[in-house]
């Protein structure tokens, strides 16, 4: 496992209007930057296996607490965790480091936000690889109303929209027992995963397969949540129609090559039509669940870096 104290120290970076925590390494490999953006509810800390390899093979490695987690800003305000807020962060992140365009790393959450960026500002971004969630393609109906309609108002989605502050509390109420339940190996983030089953996760001791984490580890997210409470990143959920409405008029294809990374444990699917809108890209799945790059380090790094190589020398 992981010794926390071997993570990268942290600096406070002003971007975009706020402050971001920011963890990098490999500052001598200026010229090579690759960004990572992680998951909920998760940590910068997700990318700890991944950031001595990504150094190594000549990668300056930064890695962000996006807004709303650790000790990043958390604007009051539920619109300031949209998908232009979140991607300006990113390019402002970009400038501070003198930076035209970069590798962009994205897990879960931090997918989405790494697929916006790529549509909003595609001159920023040189290479996509991104983890679990795949493209998702817009559709005539906002996203909410959409997953309403097809998977019920208790979807998790739903949930934190329909309910504000619901689940906010009792994650906050019981962050430990939420995270030790949640970060299981070999299981998806949560089966079934209704916004009543999360809530079910923080409140009860739930069997759910082998610890993700050594308790060291686990410690850093708790800590960072107990700080931090859940309201920021809840709200990144609470901004999926009106992302919809901000990518209106984006073109939705993805022209950059591109990564995509599954856990076929995990219930996320596999977009079916993932070649349409990002044409470039390269599909590997590993024998995992949802938390891919913390499950299987190794393999993930060796597919990263075995990409980044091919990529390189086209």
């Amino acid at each position: 496992m992981f010794n926390p104290n071997d993570f990268p120290k942290s600096t406070l970076i002003p971007v975009n209007g706020v402050e971001l925590e920011v963890f990098e390494a490999g500052r001598q490999n200026a010229g090579q930057p690759i960004v990572l953006c992680h998951g909920w509810p998760e940590h910068a800390f997700s990318w700890r296996y991944q950031i001595a390899p990504l150094v190594a093979a000549g990668y300056h490695v930064i890695v962000p607490n996006q807004r709303g987690y650790g000790n990043s800003s958390r604007p009051s305000e539920v619109t300031a965790y949209d998908i232009e807020h979140l991607a300006g962060d990113l390019v402002a992140l970009l400038d501070h480091f003198g930076y035209e365009d970069a590798v962009f790393v994205g897990h879960d959450w931090g997918a989405m936000v790494v697929w916006g960026l790529t549509l909003l500002h595609p001159t920023r971004v040189n290479k996509v690889i991104n983890l679990s969630l795949p493209y998702q393609e817009r559709g005539d109906k906002p996203w909410i109303e959409f997953m309403e309609e097809f998977l019920g108002g208790d979807f998790y989605f739903v949930h934190f929209n329909r309910q504000p502050g619901v689940a906010d509390r009792v994650f906050a109420d019981h962050t430990s027992q939420f995270l030790s339940n949640l970060y299981r190996k070999n299981e998806p983030p949560a089966e079934p995963q209704p916004g009543m089953a999360l809530i079910q996760l923080a409140k009860a001791e739930i069997p759910r397969g082998e610890p993700l984490m050594s308790d060291s580890e686990l410690a850093v997210f708790v800590s960072a949540f107990e700080a931090s409470g859940f309201t920021g990143s809840i709200n990144w959920y609470r901004n999926l129609d009106r992302n919809w409405r901000l990518l209106a008029d984006a073109d939705p294809i993805i022209q950059q090559p591109t990564l995509m990374i599954y856990g076929d444990r995990d219930t996320i699917a596999k977009s079916l039509s993932l070649s349409t809108f990002v044409p470039h890209v390269e599909v590997v799945s590993l024998d995992c669940g949802h938390w891919i790059q913390q499950e299987k380090p190794e393999e993930t790094n060796e597919v990263i870096l075995r990409w980044l190589q091919q990529q390189d020398a086209t």
